[in-house]
């Protein structure tokens, strides 16, 4: 199976990436792991640093975990995104990272995490980073 990743460098990325890498270990499923500028902005905090893309290569390609980085600079949304490459690798699963956000907070900005929920065509778990 193949387990598309939404990731972020934060703490809820990486919990999605250990989610992800635990379930891989245990099942010999293959990760995509997904990264994406906002509307083509690579200076977004949301946009791993080659110096991240490196550091997460090195400890999945350690871990023996099979798996593929893709990094777009064209996505005009993370969740358009993520959703597009779990249907061109016929995703099994989608695993988000998910970040507190008052009530308010998410009517003013929306949500990515939200709309990869709605409208994912497979099972997506949505982790929360550790306390």
């Amino acid at each position: 199976m193949n387990i598309v990743v939404g990731y972020v460098p934060s703490p809820e990325g990486t919990a999605a990436i250990d989610y992800a890498v635990t379930l891989a270990g245990r099942d010999g499923d293959r990760v995509v792991v997904v990264n994406s500028g906002v509307r083509g902005n690579d200076a977004h905090p949301a946009f791993a640093s080659a110096a991240d893309w490196d550091a997460l290569e090195e400890r999945l390609s350690s871990l023996g975990i099979d798996h593929e980085l893709r990094q777009s600079l064209q996505a005009q949304s993370p969740a358009e995104e993520i959703l597009t490459v779990a249907d061109a690798v016929d995703a099994g699963l989608i695993v988000i990272g998910l970040r507190r956000r008052s009530p308010v907070g998410k009517l003013f900005l929306g949500s990515s995490s939200q709309q990869v929920l709605l409208d994912a065509k497979c099972p997506v778990v949505a982790v929360k980073r550790a306390e």
